[in-house]
């Protein structure tokens, strides 16, 4: 669960810095920039522990798997409170075939 909740945490700050900066358009590139690169410094802070710690329990693939998986629920519930983007019906089916993706690759064939 450690792995979980760094890569959660690491993901929070991947997503303000993607694209917490496209409400203020207003704001140079280059001052964007170098905000982004700070706030990524903590994403950095928290994924490195998360795959080295997770390295111990998971393969790879699964590690990539499980990022992906939670990159995508970080997203979704920041683009909805941050965006106000609604959650379509196609979205849910995508995030279904995420499921089941994660459930292919974590399995003992």
């Amino acid at each position: 669960m450690r792995t979980v909740f760094l890569l959660t945490i690491s993901n929070i700050f991947m997503t303000i810095a993607w694209y917490g900066h496209l409400k203020f358009r207003q704001i140079s590139l280059v001052k964007v920039l170098f905000i982004t690169w700070l706030i990524a410094f903590f994403e950095y802070c928290f994924q490195v522990p998360a795959n080295h710690i997770g390295s111990y329990e998971f393969s790879v693939v699964q590690l990539k798997t499980i990022q992906e998986v939670v990159t995508l629920t970080v997203f979704t519930i920041f683009s909805v409170m941050y965006f106000g983007i609604e959650v379509r019906w196609n979205y849910i089916v995508g995030f279904a075939f995420l499921v089941a993706a994660v459930y292919f690759i974590f399995r003992n064939w």
